[in-house]
């Protein structure tokens, strides 16, 4: 079993790669081993291209003339049950029959309906050697936001937000005002990078003005999420420069302006974050990070609907001002960013 693990390690390690770049696909890694080495391995790299099954026997097909013979003995280890239907590409479990691989090693199941065991199953009725359940909950956890959306029918949510030593968000007067370090907002800037969509409220835009891109890293921009009721933020507001696409939830007019959408929600009064992400889910967007303000935390944390919550405490203290919103879940990480800790909470 142990080695059966190392190999799905590195599957894992391969699918982490396609992050920020494959949804609302899930992130997939396969290797091909054969008598204890690795012959061949892929993952998915992008949304509508080729999944992580055909990248590593491909590989294998680039690199060795036997090719039949080398598959027929080998040993296919992939993160997530094998695709057995036809979506932007052929299923993948009729590649793996077609090359007569014997044995596959699956990490977990796929719970999108059109899966869901069928390429588990398909295999088996092939005469195919399958195992599952290696590193079942590592392989789980890595595409949770896929999981989420298919399971829950909403995006995965992370609340992100900083406060200082002694509990305060911002200011009384809601004044800009820096808590973290540098490192914590490059952190921050690489977490936009690999979600699909970075959310704020009105106050924090107007205040803030912010850019809500990966300035600090390489990665590309989420899309953008700004809730106006009224549509009240001025126009010239770096939200609106048309440089990423920007859903505007209010409660007045639903239109397109260039890449700025504005959705109108049929009740402003309850159950907002609920009609949120119902949009957002039905746009595909699989992962949102929020950002603030206090007032928009709180109502995703009222709702119950978040998943991870990011806090960065740091050194300076307020005294006074709007306190920081109250959370409590398990308690999955905690370490140093810099000269700010960062407490990782995770909602069971």
């Amino acid at each position: 079993m142990v080695e059966h693990e190392k190999y799905m390690q590195r599957c894992l390690d391969l699918a982490a790669l396609g992050m920020g770049t494959v949804s609302p696909n899930p992130m997939v890694g396969a290797v091909v081993v054969l008598d204890g080495i690795i012959i061949g391995e892929g993952y998915h790299h992008k949304y509508g291209e080729a999944h992580a099954e055909v990248n590593a026997i491909n590989q294998v097909i680039s690199n060795f003339s036997d090719v039949a013979e080398l598959l027929n003995q080998s040993i296919l280890y992939v993160s997530l049950e094998p695709c057995a239907h036809y979506g932007k590409t052929p299923p993948c479990a009729d590649l793996i029959i077609k090359h007569k691989i014997p044995c596959v090693m699956v990490g977990c199941a796929d719970p999108f309906d059109a899966v869901n065991g069928k390429g588990i199953e398909k295999l088996k009725d092939a005469g195919i050697n399958v195992i599952t359940g290696i590193l079942e909950k590592e392989c789980q956890w890595l595409n949770r936001r896929f999981f989420t959306r298919v399971q829950k029918q909403r995006p995965y949510i992370i609340l992100k937000w900083a406060q200082t030593a002694d509990g305060f968000f911002a200011p009384e007067d809601n004044s800009q005002h820096w808590i973290t370090g540098l490192e914590s907002r490059k952190l921050v800037h690489q977490w936009r990078s690999e979600e699909d969509a970075v959310l704020v409220g009105k106050n924090t835009a107007a205040i803030d003005n912010p850019q809500l891109n990966v300035r600090y890293d390489p990665g590309k921009s989420p899309k953008r999420i700004v809730i106006d009721r009224r549509l009240e933020l001025n126009k010239n507001l770096n939200l609106f420069d048309q440089s990423v696409e920007t859903l505007i939830f209010n409660e007045i007019k639903t239109d397109i302006d260039g890449k700025n959408k504005y959705i109108a929600l049929e009740d402003f009064d309850r159950y907002v974050p609920q009609y949120i992400l119902y949009q957002l889910y039905l746009q595909d967007i699989q992962s949102v990070i929020i950002e603030g303000g206090a007032h928009t935390l709180n109502s995703f944390i009222e709702a119950g609907l978040w998943d991870e919550a990011r806090i960065f405490i740091g050194e300076t203290y307020l005294k006074r001002g709007i306190k920081a919103p109250w959370i409590t879940g398990e308690n999955a990480q905690e370490f140093a960013i810099g000269p700010d800790r960062l407490r990782i909470l995770v909602n069971n």
